[in-house]
């Protein structure tokens, strides 16, 4: 993703059962490294949906290239990739390198390259030895894992994260930040830790489904930690 291909929401609004969840949001996504950041309830999640053609809007739409990213799912599997905050309600398959080669099978391959591709991700990431393993016996961090790498195997431009440290330890963490720090992807990372931020070109702060406040990292977590002290020490 690039200053020539802005990923972009056009006047986008959602509601759920008469409440509104998201909007009217207009933004161009054209940074290398995006954060997301808001209260529980904030919309983000729902940010990260439509950001990834998962779901649709009810008005506006959210588009690459001016192509609609939900109307087009082929263009979307292409471009994006999203990794929820809970590995398993992402992988559905028994072994790690079907899992993998499903998302491959999706953007067209036939099954038996889809599964040689699979298996060569894994030794790219020194993992030919979970070829067989069953999804289930991973512990939480493998599974984040699994996710990140059946993502890479698509080679999307750009990766969503939603909360992808949420029930990691620490040592797994920082070995997951590694990994995504490492990445060649333009990223839109969304979190309840500024800390995971750091660094960042742009951070989106959201409060009720609207933009409450939008630019360089630095500031607008500062002033997110600041408000977020203040809400900490009214409530004690």
């Amino acid at each position: 993703m690039n200053q020539q291909s802005p990923l972009s929401f056009d006047n986008v609004s959602l509601s759920k059962e008469g409440k509104r969840i998201i909007g009217p949001l207009s933004l161009e996504l054209t940074e290398r490294r995006i954060g997301i950041v808001g209260r529980n309830g904030s919309g983000k999640s729902t940010f990260a949906r439509l950001l990834a053609g998962l779901i649709a809007a009810d008005s506006g739409r959210v588009h690459l290239n001016g192509v609609d990213v939900f109307k087009d799912r082929k263009l979307a599997l292409r471009h994006i990739g999203v990794i929820f905050q809970n590995p398993d309600h992402q992988i559905i398959f028994p072994t790690v390198q079907e899992e993998i080669a499903f998302g491959l099978q999706q953007q067209g391959r036939k099954k038996p390259a889809a599964m040689a591709e699979a298996l060569e991700v894994l030794t790219q990431h020194g993992r030919a030895d979970w070829a067989d393993r069953n999804t289930h016996v991973l512990s939480q961090g493998q599974r984040h894992f699994l996710c990140l790498m059946a993502v890479l195997a698509m080679q999307p431009s750009l990766i969503v994260l939603d909360e992808p440290y949420a029930g990691l330890d620490i040592p797994t963490s920082m070995g997951l930040h590694r990994e995504l720090a490492g990445l060649a992807q333009s990223l839109v990372l969304i979190t309840h830790d500024p800390a995971a931020l750091t660094g960042f070109d742009r951070v989106i702060w959201l409060e009720a489904g609207e933009v409450f406040q939008d630019g360089p990292a630095d500031v607008v977590l500062d002033a997110f930690t600041a408000e977020m002290r203040r809400l900490g020490q009214m409530e004690c």
